[in-house]
């Protein structure tokens, strides 16, 4: 009787290490897990100047964009949704299919093809309200890229043009890039032959200038309501 008491203690010592290691263990993994964010998809919505025209694949805006912001230890992906040639309207029209029910924010880069084609800019500015109203009605966060006209349409038209941006981000309380193509624009060695799209140095420019703005996106991506 008495050796099979020792035994007995023994095996629920046995019994009571093993819980503990197991439960030591939970408690290691959970907060790890925890600690692990998800990833935030985020669409660019833009023109040639987002699809990264007579450029490499990897040298496009959005993948650029994806690196540097994982770089910088952030979970996200970042797609890219642009089309050469598109215009505001031409974003409208797609936006539906452009930004799925998985996307958690976008960035807005369009207007640059309706500046170019002297498009009114009252038609660019309604297109662009309504994307920002359709995505706000979905609760994804927007930072939207203004853009410049061209000094050749007159100090009329560019003064129309460049108001659109920061008025449309103050009433859909969108953040706000005022020139996609800050310190790019006209600048020797970062546009292509065309002196109008960004060459792969170009592009590193503006993902450096953008990146502070792409991470408050970021935040507001993790903090938005989700159904």
């Amino acid at each position: 009787m008495a050796t099979g008491c020792r035994l007995g203690k023994g095996t629920h010592v046995r019994y009571f290490v093993t819980a503990l290691v197991v439960a030591l263990a939970l408690v290691a993994v959970r907060p790890a897990e925890a600690q692990t964010p998800r990833e935030i998809r985020i669409v660019a919505l833009g023109d040639s100047l987002t699809a990264g025209y007579q450029l490499p694949p990897g040298d496009a805006f959005p993948v650029k964009l994806q690196a540097a912001l994982r770089a910088r230890g952030h979970a996200v992906s970042v797609e890219n949704a642009g089309v050469s040639g598109d215009t505001s309207t031409g974003g409208l029209e797609r936006l539906d299919w452009a930004v799925g029910d998985d996307v958690d924010a976008v960035i807005l880069e369009l207007g640059a093809n309706d500046a170019l084609r002297g498009i009114d800019p009252g038609v660019t500015r309604r297109a662009l309200d309504e994307i920002l109203t359709r995505l706000k009605a979905r609760n994804i966060p927007v930072l939207i890229a203004g853009m410049l006209a061209p000094p050749n349409l007159g100090p009329a038209y560019g003064e129309a043009f460049g108001r659109i941006f920061p008025e449309l981000a103050e009433k859909h309380g969108t953040l706000l890039y005022p020139f996609f193509l800050d310190g790019v624009a006209a600048t020797a060695g970062l546009n292509l032959a065309d002196g109008m799209h960004p060459n792969a140095k170009g592009v590193d420019v503006i993902v450096e200038r953008i990146v502070p703005r792409a991470e408050e996106l970021l935040v507001r991506a993790r903090a938005r309501p989700r159904g």
